[in-house]
């Protein structure tokens, strides 16, 4: 029998390779996967020749607590953002912590992230008063482009990617 956060763990996994899975049908490859962690963002950066690219689980230096932070999805190739996009996944498909985690998330994105970033927040458990929250930073925040669900994500992509 799988446990609760096994099962919030695998549902996490399945947002994030949606994300992916949209990223490749827009012509995005993913490189530096099979480097250490802390390697793939200079190589995505500099290393990699590809012009529309991506790398999952990359480390972009510390965060609020001084802890190592690593991002979803760091993205390469956006006219837009020359410099990158990174993309997060929240995913709560039942009452839980996720949402109490938007305040750090979005703190880190306001102090700590190089690039502009995009969250992805779905699965209908998150208290209503944190998504609201969360939605309303994007105008606070300059590096935290937008809060989107699956669906508007999608949306979004497949106008801007």
């Amino acid at each position: 029998m799988m446990t609760q956060g096994g099962r919030a763990n695998r549902s996490g996994k399945v947002l994030e390779r949606t994300v992916e899975a949209t990223l490749r049908e827009h012509g995005y490859f993913q490189v530096a996967n099979n480097l250490p962690n802390k390697q793939r963002r200079d190589y995505i950066l500099n290393g990699c020749l590809l012009p529309k690219r991506y790398a999952r689980q990359v480390y972009i230096g510390n965060g609020i607590y001084g802890t190592d932070i690593y991002v979803d999805f760091y993205i390469i190739g956006l006219a837009a953002f020359p410099s990158g996009l990174i993309i997060e996944c929240k995913w709560q498909q039942s009452g839980g912590s996720v949402d109490e985690k938007l305040p750090y998330v979005n703190l880190n994105i306001q102090t700590c992230y190089p690039v502009p970033s995009v969250v992805v927040i779905d699965g209908g458990g998150m208290k209503p008063g944190a998504v609201s929250w969360f939605h309303k930073q994007v105008h606070s925040n300059a590096n935290l482009l937008a809060v989107h669900t699956l669906v508007s994500f999608m949306v979004w992509a497949n106008n801007n990617f």
